[in-house]
């Protein structure tokens, strides 16, 4: 039997989403982070279960030929990346076969998913980082959190992050030295700041910064002011938000702008679009165009189209479906992200969508109650999914199309099911790798009504 601290070998045979290597034992499987597909181990064995082991590398007798140096000082430790250590063909690989099995084992759907839209590259590509803060013996730790734990490992040239965030976070760390700002420590509920956040428009190259605090306001914040903008010109606004409840959200409700208007502006697929701090916008934007392409292919409109965008966040989805639709209509539960899409309406002449600040599964039972049938509907949940009543309420409006967006596959693949169920056909998906490196794959897929062309 296998026992905690042993030392056995293993051939590492595939591996998960989450970047663990699978090995078996004596036919028990065993999960070992950070190997790669055809390594030969010894693991050190840390948990057993009556199904499954956990288990470290103890050290690595044949190195798979998909094995490379990792390129940051900090994967190790950090919880971001999971895929540092293999070539990008292999990461995609991994991705591709795990939208393939969650539509087969979980959906019990037989198709045969389009073949991944790999990045461009795995460096530099995200617009968009939240740094908690840590005081401890040697000054500021300013990173991410290690995995499973709240302790923050020093990271502050991530690579999948824009090298200027750097320069930025050096700057805000010499405002808190200098002015003695206190560190929020979670268990005591006190100190002050909780997370510095930056936003960049890749198109634009506008910034914006954003301290998250455990109080009102910060000292001296004309003195932040003066440090930011004076490290990084492309800084055109700085915003506080008041986070003092005893949670692990990192955004509280309330935003005050200390510097400029509380939002940049970028642009993709050709739209405009303007962001504020707590809107929802894709993080990697060259990605993000070509996930919205091959939606806007699946949605296979013709101009004649009313479409709903439930989930549809500052409106990037709608908006850039607009032109080749008659009409869309957009949902949305944040308030400030409601306010964004309706200016991105405006800053890209569109008269013909409206967007509605509401839950998805009430604001699509009123449009149902109210006789609105449209064409198209395109859904883009959180990781959770869509609820059973949001899917029923859509298949009872009897689109013709659904065009589903998901950045996890599994809870895509169950919803799935339930549209099989009222009367909906998967007939296609395509894996788009939107977060090269770490262990998520997003997903475009359309349904179709069963009764068409049958």
């Amino acid at each position: 039997m296998l026992k905690k601290n042993d030392i056995v070998k293993l051939n590492i045979e595939n591996c998960t989403l989450q970047g663990s290597g699978v090995g078996r034992h004596d036919g028990l499987a065993v999960f070992v982070p950070m190997t790669a597909r055809g390594d030969e181990i010894e693991a050190h064995i840390l948990k057993v279960k009556p199904n499954c082991a956990f288990a470290k590398v103890h050290s690595v007798t044949k190195p798979s030929p998909d094995r490379v140096e990792p390129d940051c000082s900090a994967y190790s430790k950090c919880g971001g990346c999971v895929f540092r250590h293999i070539t990008y063909e292999a990461e995609t690989k991994i991705k591709q076969q795990f939208v393939v099995d969650s539509f087969k084992r979980i959906g019990g759907i037989d198709i045969a998913p389009e073949h991944i839209i790999a990045a461009q590259g795995r460096t530099g590509y995200r617009n968009k980082a939240q740094f908690p803060v840590e005081k401890d013996g040697n000054g500021l730790k300013i990173g991410f959190f290690s995995p499973h734990s709240h302790r923050v490992v020093e990271c502050r040239n991530c690579p999948l992050q824009p090298s200027e965030f750097e320069k930025i976070l050096n700057a805000f760390e010499k405002y808190v030295i200098e002015n003695n700002i206190s560190v929020y420590d979670e268990t005591a509920h006190s100190g002050l700041l909780r997370h510095i956040c930056i936003r960049r428009a890749a198109a634009t190259g506008e910034t914006m910064v954003c301290a998250v605090i455990n109080g009102k306001s910060l000292p001296r914040e004309d003195e932040l002011v003066k440090t930011l903008t004076d490290c990084d010109e492309s800084i055109r606004s700085i915003v506080i938000n008041v986070n003092k409840e005893k949670t692990n959200v990192i955004f509280g409700k309330i935003c005050r702008n200390i510097y400029g208007d509380g939002y940049i502006e970028d642009i993709l697929c050709g739209c405009k679009f303007r962001i504020s701090m707590l809107s929802f916008y894709q993080v990697n934007p060259v990605q993000a165009e070509r996930l919205y392409m091959k939606a806007a292919g699946y949605a296979g409109l013709t101009g004649n189209e009313t479409v709903l965008d439930l989930y549809c966040g500052t409106g990037t989805i709608g908006l850039t479906m607009a032109k080749k639709a008659k009409k869309v209509i957009g949902v949305e539960i944040v308030p400030d992200a409601i306010e964004d899409a309706k200016i991105n309406a405006d800053l890209n002449g569109v008269s013909n969508a409206e967007f509605i600040c509401a839950d998805a599964s009430k604001a699509a039972e009123k449009l149902e109650k109210e006789g609105v049938r449209p064409d198209v509907v395109v859904l883009d949940p959180p990781r959770k999914g869509c609820s059973k009543d949001v899917l029923q309420t859509v298949a009872k409006m009897n689109p013709n199309r659904i065009v589903y967006i998901s950045c996890d596959p599994a809870t895509q693949a169950r919803d799935c099911v339930v549209l099989s169920e009222l009367g909906y056909r998967a007939e296609t998906a395509c894996p788009v790798d939107m977060f090269p490196g770490c262990g998520h794959v997003e997903t475009v897929a359309r349904l179709s009504r069963s009764d068409m062309n049958s």
